[in-house]
């Protein structure tokens, strides 16, 4: 237990840094992306689904690629 904890207190303690390290050479978290892209993911999905359900598994053809990580953490 007291394993974990500590564990967790380190994640947190990293992100901190991490955090600070960003924003002194002038980056910053895009805390909305996952909301902003969360619409557009969705949409993906719909089509892949009714492209799976309508072809099958052999030709299905789903890009599922969500996360961009050069527009969570941006230039400020």
């Amino acid at each position: 237990m007291f394993r974990l904890i500590k564990l967790i207190v380190w994640i947190v303690g990293l992100i901190v840094v991490s955090a600070f390290v960003l924003n002194y050479f002038g980056y910053e978290y895009n805390m909305d992306y996952f909301n902003q892209s969360k619409a557009k993911c969705k949409t993906n999905l719909d089509i892949c689904t009714q492209n799976l359900i309508e072809n099958g598994t052999k030709n299905a053809q789903c890009d599922i690629n969500c996360v961009d990580p050069k527009l969570i953490i941006k230039k400020k």
